[in-house]
């Protein structure tokens, strides 16, 4: 690392107070900052190779560096193929698993693939927004009921702001919420009322859908049950999926909107509490992943520029994901 170019660099803009040449740990202490100044002087620098993070010190600002590493090139055949095989498990599991017939098979698979593909593309349009590289979203087939691990996009290069890493972390549980909707709607409409039965999958309604059943749902008298829809049953995955993707743990995407608000010692200790609510509402084994993630991972780094601070409509909109999260809270089924 030649820190005598990145020194000229950063003088450039930024009065230096002290820096460190250690190759293990080189940082700049800088009496003075400024946001749009820090954003030029971080592509410059992407120029040469670092990647410069910059956070509060005392009472001045410090810049990290680290080792820009070029990702290749996205290889878009895999994106087709997986989406391909994943709309085929899932119609599998609708056609076997939760109707009964190829009618059921497309529904399902059709909603499911919505839901998911929805928030997996809000992420990639929120990181091109921002000239943030990130691949197209990847589909998961899966030997499952349900015929998916879901889907993810693969971020390639760092978040430059705060107001980035809210908005990656945001766009994708409100965009499959919102197709959430319809499909619970549709579906629980179009549910049946049968006789409750020994080996049932009962499932403990969050506040979402038992809202929109008081409107739509038909009556089910004592000793019936709502034999749900695939339509309704893809809607209640994309309930738990938004849930459980607004966990404020670690990497997942309501741990960058809490890392965005908070430090990063409080947001362990959210992401600790964000375990605990997972282990509460029956889901275990995510919440094994999550704590697998937490204790083995590395903590989460925020934005480049982890001193500006959080817009306001953000903080407003903070609110508005907190009432989502609580329509959402869907604990594990059980069985009768």
């Amino acid at each position: 690392m030649d820190i005598q170019i990145i020194r000229e660099h950063i003088s450039r803009y930024f009065t230096i107070k002290s820096f460190s040449t250690d190759p293990e740990n080189p940082y700049f202490i800088l009496e003075d900052y400024d946001a749009q100044k820090f954003a030029q002087l971080s592509r410059e620098l992407e120029e040469l190779g670092y990647v410069p993070g910059i956070d509060k010190s005392a009472d001045n600002y410090l810049i990290k560096l680290s080792k820009w590493k070029p990702s290749g090139k996205s290889k878009y055949h895999i994106n087709i193929i997986l989406f391909l095989i994943t709309i085929a498990t899932t119609f599998f599991a609708g056609y076997y698993f939760i109707g009964h017939g190829v009618l059921d098979g497309i529904a399902f698979s059709v909603a499911i693939m919505a839901i998911i593909g929805t928030h997996e593309t809000a992420h990639y349009l929120a990181a091109r927004k921002y000239g943030v590289k990130a691949t197209l979203p990847y589909f998961i087939p899966a030997p499952t009921f349900i015929g998916t691990f879901g889907a993810v996009i693969n971020v390639k290069s760092p978040i430059p702001t705060k107001n980035a890493l809210f908005d990656l972390g945001a766009s994708g549980p409100l965009a499959g919420f919102i197709v959430t909707i319809p499909v619970l709607i549709i579906g629980i409409y179009l549910s049946t009322v049968e006789p409750l039965k020994a080996g049932s999958v009962i499932f403990n309604p969050p506040l979402l859908m038992s809202i929109i059943a008081y409107f739509t749902a038909p009556s089910v008298p004592g000793g019936y049950m709502l034999n749900i829809h695939p339509l309704a049953f893809a809607g209640w995955v994309g309930v738990v999926v938004t849930m459980l993707n607004l966990m404020p743990v670690a990497f997942l995407d309501g741990g960058h909107i809490s890392r965005s608000l908070f430090k990063k010692n409080i947001h362990k200790t959210i992401s600790l509490i964000g375990v605990l609510i997972t282990i509460a509402l029956g889901w275990i084994p995510m919440a094994l992943l999550m704590a697998f993630i937490m204790i083995f991972s590395r903590e989460h780094p925020g934005a480049l520029d982890n001193i500006t601070k959080l817009s306001r409509n953000r903080k407003i909109l903070t609110v508005v994901l907190i009432i989502v999260f609580i329509l959402c809270l869907a604990p594990a089924p059980s069985y009768l």
